[in-house]
């Protein structure tokens, strides 16, 4: 009797709750030593991700590299890799059956390249003041923007590639029930590494550049190996049985491309689905992108602008377990429509009282902390609507079409900066235009939802993995 009151994949054995994810099964003990593993994972993906794309935006604003092309290296080359190497890695994670499971192999390959990118951006200004030594009559920012390219490619190649899985592997090891709870621990652990870098060690970048990017990537090299190795996976259904035919590569190749997409791009319900996902992810981005850049228009300090910034992460980090909680309560999808409106009124704000060293630091918080609350509680979205087998595909069919828009918007939005004359408030009217969109969009799909049983008995369409 007791057992009817639980959710389906919560269970009692000897009298101690456990949890089944497919086929391995939790007790409260193992569910823990899970949770510290991915902890670790993500503490060292947090260090990683809050100090590597900072610090390489410092280092283009030092060498006054043009908006357009800060924007075309910063957003669009990252875009571009994405879209070429995402939906690849992906359908290959899904399908992939080996010993070590089908997400963990693809990690362990693209953590030691990630690593060693790192390293490289770590010693692009000794490199780049070696090479403009032989080349003393090209521009500064010129060869530093080549050498620095070279690594950012190496980089962004492993954690794209790495990225596309992730995600995949939580998916398929923590119970569905705990993702906005579990989700809400990984947006605080990853706060709490913001919080010290920005707080502690930003404000050091100017002198320490090197030192602290070799730091971070033997630290995430290290760290992210022994995750690899000690997060299990389970067994997985066999994937769909291949071609007796056995075509040759090429025409394998393309019926497998259509195959792809005509599961991911033929239901209007996913792509709306898509454009969501992108116009959320978009919708933050010319901030991000810029606010470095604005802070050095405006003279503002880097130690202040890392205080500010560990004050974002700060009060994020305080609503951070609480949003996860809502989002167990109420969905994903009705937090994330609240964020866009907190959003909208933060960029109204931004967009006309940021042009001054404190409307800046206030907009910039503010911006911080609402668009925090939305990656909070979008982190499980993709989770809850799209089909459990084939969640890696569909989360890079979604990922196109964002980075096919994100090739466009950073060069896009430099060039606003560039012919307005430096008014780089617009940025924030770039973000307010982009949430008005979102939160329509999100209006759109909650719409749909009510086709396939609503928030609360809904079944993606085409899933074949309906019980976990």
């Amino acid at each position: 009797m007791i057992s009817k009151l639980l959710p389906s994949n919560i269970h009692k054995k000897h009298g101690h709750k456990t949890w089944k994810v497919g086929t391995i099964t939790y007790t409260f003990g193992g569910l823990l030593a899970l949770f510290g593993w991915l902890f670790l994972g993500d503490f060292a993906w947090s260090t990683r991700d809050r100090s590597v794309g900072p610090m390489s935006q410092w280092y283009l604003s030092e060498m006054e590299v043009p908006n357009w092309v800060f924007g075309l290296i910063v957003s669009s080359f990252p875009a571009f890799i994405g879209l070429i190497l995402g939906p690849i890695i992906s359908v290959k994670s899904d399908r992939h059956r080996g010993k070590w499971g089908r997400r963990i192999p693809f990690l362990m390959i693209t953590t030691p390249f990630a690593a060693v990118g790192i390293l490289g951006i770590a010693i692009t200004p000794l490199i780049a003041r070696w090479v403009h030594s032989h080349f003393p009559d090209e521009p500064e920012w010129v060869v530093a923007v080549i050498c620095f390219a070279v690594f950012w490619a190496f980089f962004e190649f492993a954690t794209i590639a790495g990225r596309a899985v992730f995600g995949g592997l939580i998916n398929d090891v923590v119970p569905r029930e705990l993702l906005g709870r579990f989700y809400g621990l990984f947006r605080a652990i990853s706060l709490i590494d913001g919080i010290v870098f920005n707080y502690w060690i930003m404000g050091h970048v100017p002198e320490y550049f090197t030192l602290i990017l070799t730091i971070v990537g033997v630290f995430y090299g290290c760290s992210f190996m022994v995750v690899c190795f000690k997060v299990k996976e389970g067994d997985y259904p066999p994937p769909p049985p291949k071609d007796p035919d056995k075509p040759n590569l090429m025409v394998g190749f393309w019926r497998g491309a259509k195959l792809y997409v005509k599961e991911c791009f033929t239901n209007p319900y996913y792509l709306l689905i898509f454009l969501l996902f992108t116009f959320g992810t978009l919708t933050y981005m010319p901030v991000n992108l810029f606010a470095l850049p604005y802070a050095h228009h405006l003279n503002v300090s880097m130690d202040m602008y890392g205080k500010a910034l560990a004050l974002t992460f700060t009060i994020s980090l305080c609503l951070s377990y609480f949003l996860g909680w809502l989002v167990d309560l109420f969905h994903p999808l009705r937090m994330i429509m609240i964020c866009f409106v907190m959003y909208i009124l933060a960029t109204l704000w931004g967009l006309f009282f940021s042009n001054s060293q404190e409307g800046y630091l206030i907009a910039w918080v503010a911006h911080g902390v609402t668009s925090g609350c939305f990656f909070t509680t979008d982190a499980s979205l993709g989770m809850r609507l799209y089909p459990h087998s084939k969640f890696a595909q569909f989360s890079s069919a979604g990922g196109i079409f964002t980075s096919m828009c994100a090739i466009a918007i950073g060069p896009f939005v430099g060039t606003i900066i560039d012919v307005s004359g430096d008014r780089y408030q617009l940025i924030y009217g770039c973000g307010l235009v982009l949430a008005v969109i979102s939160l329509v969009l999100a209006l759109a799909v909650y719409r749909k939802m009510q086709n396939y049983g609503g928030l609360d008995n809904y079944v993606a369409p085409g899933d074949t993995e309906v019980e976990r």
